[in-house]
């Protein structure tokens, strides 16, 4: 029967009181055995706490007592929490062979189980991972034969459950720890963060690396994407983060290399290549801010690591894998065939030898009792050795295929497409050559597809007809974070899947609102392209299906804002299917259980606060120029929220520099090209306009004082605004300033924008208050509050506009009053509290404002005569019927 874990519970005293060492016995990895020799040194740091290897070691020897003396077979389903790793530490530690898979996919657990019978089951249950642990011993006597060496049992192939296992001895874990730890410089003092899972045997290597030099760990499953993940690091003085290349691709989304990391001494790169001038840049920045860049190199059948590039050499050689680790060795095995290495004595298959190398492969429970096997280990991957006597990866020779007879290799065309500033995924499949390609959206994609097939085409000498291709938003990776090649075979499949109709789904949502077709779970509002003029729609539907939005909501990938929902919505699936993977793997929507319940209008709901503003402000806009009232200074706290999105939407860290950019002067067009298109009819059409007017040039030509020509003054300072930061941000060295200095450099520019308020160049208009370089300093200011993180940025920001805001309208206290409680509700107040029908009203008022303030000129003086109020409604509803038609015209353009 299944007993409860004892210390279920963060950190409990041991149940009893346990012998510091289990019984001596010849099995074990000695640094499993001699945790209590680092004492009260912390060994690990959690958000529940630190634990002292004084602690640790009571809590795996109590563990180590229930396992009991006589070797058994154990299935760990394995997790960064301080339960698993005690677990896992009594095992090794006491000879009992660990079979490592991941917590996060049942039917991987259910299918090991039935292939190996083990004769322990020790996992949480709980849904997510996080409940009760619960030790099952299946019998008290191991049913398997287990030689005396093995130790450990890995999975090669992620999460797909392969009975086919490699099988790691006591010698191979401490060597091998041994060797990462000498070459890492890993001491007493070092505290490294758990970024990747534990059942990869890159993140077991870090965990068994620093354990041996008495290092903290820092055990967490979140991810570096999520902001909780850097609070922890930075409060635990974290000084060792790992990572593969998905990880570094999330690193430049979150703007790591503006982060402030004191005690950070190295960054280490495995699980893939990482292109070279990738690892260039990171070199650079780690010597710019003090802290070195490992490149790794390595296979689960060599326990971790084979090979490293010194640090001091990454700039300078980025594409090398560098050399052996202490106690291992290289050679270059002939390579018969047309494929590289063929004809370069210096180039071949890499064989590495040494202590860590596997034991040999395990596919049934009859193999566990075969000792080694395999005596050097053949990598598979082509090698050459530069006159430097660094090692470099050239192709890999399990990969190749014949295509309708040719010698295909798919890592050779990744790196051929890489070279044109490419990334993509390679695979092949019977007589197709499969390529799956990292882009955006285009106008296009059936040409862009087609422009690619004939390029990969024409480079492997194979007809178009048996390549095919597919751009995507995100490349499909493993849980590990190396490149799913089942994805792509299947993503590029001759026949894909029809998308599903717009439904309760939060992909199917996005891909809605948005006009995506590629939407999938790490998909985020912000890398979609989303932007001020869809996002109220989005963040509604949001809180509406969710019951509530963090404020990041729109740089949050879908998967992260899944765990939102109500718990009717999320129910598990029925007994027998398969729970969705909580750790990054196949990058696919999976559709809800259950539908979200219908919620009464009664239930309250939240509203932020830009999109109340924005609502509010355009029916205060346009009622007080009919007047219907006087309550004029909307539009000057619309302009704050202008620039408050221009930060949230356009300038965020997840996107990279020319997707950014891109992104920009996309969301220009959407503004200045329905802006023209009315207002060249207007000019047309009435005569109250200037030519200038639909050029949106009337600010910049210097108009005279008519008060028709100033109708629009709005729409141009904002284009004008969007248009000089979207130069500006092309430079690559201003990008990175900004990215850098997210709060400094819109107070800057804030303060340059006071000499505008102010006129100290003598520039302002005729009608002073409208003018661009008056009103810059409020879009700078909006800009400035949404990176504001603190009580006193916030204070600098509130204290600045009630200095600078006095005489912006003469004798207008009035004026002045709505303008300062509107932008300093901006400032300090993220949402406010609402109800259903209200948050519908407002999202459609604020999503089509800008074209309510472009066609109510055209339409309130012909009624406000008759009725003010019905002058009022019939502007909204032009305006918002304008809105619908420019945005779908503007979306196919």
């Amino acid at each position: 029967m299944p007993t409860l874990w004892p210390g279920a519970e963060p950190f409990p005293e041991p149940p009893t009181q346990p012998r510091a060492h289990p019984p001596a016995r010849s099995h074990g990895v000695p640094f499993a055995r001699d945790l209590a020799a680092y004492g009260d040194r912390v060994a690990l740091i959690t958000p529940e706490g630190e634990l002292t290897y004084r602690q640790l070691a009571a809590r795996v020897a109590a563990t180590a007592e229930r396992l009991g003396p006589g070797r058994r077979l154990v299935l760990l389903a394995g997790s960064n929490r301080a339960d698993t790793l005690v677990v896992h530490l009594a095992a090794l530690g006491t000879g009992h062979p660990v079979l490592l898979v991941p917590d996060s996919s049942e039917s991987t657990i259910r299918s090991l189980t039935a292939a190996y019978d083990p004769d322990v089951v020790a996992r949480a249950y709980g849904g997510d991972g996080t409940g009760t642990w619960v030790l099952d011993e299946r019998r008290q006597r191991s049913a398997h034969t287990l030689h005396p060496d093995l130790a450990l049992l890995l999975s090669t192939s992620g999460s797909t459950g392969s009975p086919k296992l490699v099988r790691l001895s006591h010698e191979n874990l401490q060597s091998n720890a041994e060797s990462i730890a000498t070459y890492l410089g890993i001491s007493s003092s070092d505290r490294a963060a758990t970024t990747l899972p534990m059942h990869y045997c890159y993140g077991l290597s870090v965990v068994h690396s620093h354990l041996l030099r008495g290092a903290g760990l820092i055990l967490t499953e979140r991810s570096v994407s999520d902001a909780a993940f850097w609070e922890l690091f930075r409060t635990a003085r974290g000084t060792s983060l790992a990572g593969v290349p998905y990880t570094f691709d999330l690193l430049d989304r979150v703007g790591f290399e503006r982060m402030r990391l004191p005690y950070l001494r190295r960054v280490t790169q495995a699980g893939g290549r990482l292109a070279p001038d990738r690892v260039a840049r990171y070199a650079e920045l780690g010597r710019r801010r003090g802290w070195e860049l490992f490149v790794m190199y390595g296979q689960t059948e060599a326990t971790a690591r084979m090979a490293y590039l010194p640090p001091c050499l990454a700039a300078e050689r980025p594409q090398a894998v560098g050399v052996p680790i202490p106690g291992g060795s290289f050679r270059l095995r002939p390579v018969d065939g047309d494929g590289p290495g063929d004809s370069d004595p210096e180039t071949g298959e890499l064989v590495y030898s040494g202590p860590n190398v596997m034991l040999g492969y395990a596919e049934s429970p009859a193999d566990l009792r075969l000792g080694r096997t395999v005596e050097e280990l053949r990598t598979g991957d082509i090698a050459r050795r530069a006159p430097d006597g660094l090692y470099e990866i050239v192709g890999r020779r399990s990969r190749f295929a014949k295509i309708l007879g040719l010698r295909i290799d798919p890592q050779r065309i990744e790196a051929l497409l890489e070279r044109r500033g490419i990334n993509a995924y390679c695979a092949t499949e019977e007589d197709a050559l499969a390529v799956a390609v990292l882009g955006g959206e285009t106008a296009d994609m059936a040409a862009q597809e087609a422009r690619l097939r004939r390029l990969v085409a024409h480079e492997c000498g194979l007809p178009a007809r048996a390549v095919r291709v597919r751009v995507l938003t995100e490349l499909p990776r493993l849980g590990t974070g190396k490149p799913d090649y089942g994805a792509v075979l299947r993503l590029t499949g001759p026949a894909p899947q029809e998308p599903a109709e717009p439904g309760g789904d939060l992909c199917r949502l996005y891909a809605r609102i948005l006009d995506r077709t590629d939407v999938t779970e790490d998909s985020s509002f912000v890398s979609l392209g989303g932007d001020s003029l869809c996002y109220v729609e989005m963040s509604l539907r949001l809180e509406e299906t969710l019951g509530g939005l963090p404020a990041d909501w729109h740089t949050k990938p879908i998967r992260e804002l899944r765990p939102l929902a109500s718990p009717a919505a999320e129910a598990p699936a029925a007994k027998g299917t398969e729970q969705p993977e909580r750790r990054p793997g196949r990058r696919t929507c999976r559709p809800r259980t259950a539908p979200v319940p219908p919620r009464s209008w009664r239930t309250r709901r939240t509203l932020e606060t830009g999109i109340a503003l924005r609502a509010v402000g355009i029916v205060l806009v346009v009622g007080s120029h009919i007047p219907l009232f006087a309550l004029q200074g909307s539009a000057h706290v619309l302009l704050c929220v202008a620039g408050y999105n221009f930060a949230r939407f356009h300038l965020t860290g997840a996107q990279q520099h020319r997707e950014r950019v891109r992104h920009l002067w996309r969301s220009i067009t959407r503004i200045a090209v329905p802006s023209m298109a009315w207002i060249a009819c207007a000019v047309a059409l009435t005569g109250l306009y200037d030519p200038a007017n639909a050029l949106l040039l009337n600010s910049a030509l210097g108009p005279g004082v008519s008060r028709h020509e100033y109708h629009y003054w709005f729409v141009e300072a904002l284009v004008y605004f969007l248009v000089v930061l979207g130069a500006l941000l092309t430079v690559p060295q201003l990008d990175r300033l900004e990215r850098r200095y997210p709060f400094t450099v819109p107070l800057a520019l804030m303060a340059v924008g006071l000499i505008g308020r102010y006129d100290l160049l003598g520039l302002a208009p005729a009608r002073f208050h409208l003018g661009p370089t008056v009103v810059f300093w409020l879009f700078a200011l909006g800009w400035a509050a949404a990176r504001a993180t603190t009580a006193w940025q916030r204070s600098l920001l509130t204290a600045t506009l009630l200095v600078a805001l006095p005489g912006l309208f003469h004798d207008q206290p009035l004026r002045t009053a709505i303008v300062a409680g509107g932008v300093i509700l901006l400032i300090w107040v993220p949402a406010l509290p609402s109800l259903g029908p209200l948050n519908r009203a407002a999202g459609v008022l604020a999503s089509s404002s800008l074209c309510i303030y472009l066609t109510h000129f055209q339409v309130y003086p012909y009624l406000r005569d008759a009725s003010p109020l019905l002058a009022l409604f019939a502007s909204l509803t032009v305006g918002i019927g304008y809105a619908a038609v420019a945005n779908r015209l503007v979306r196919r353009l």
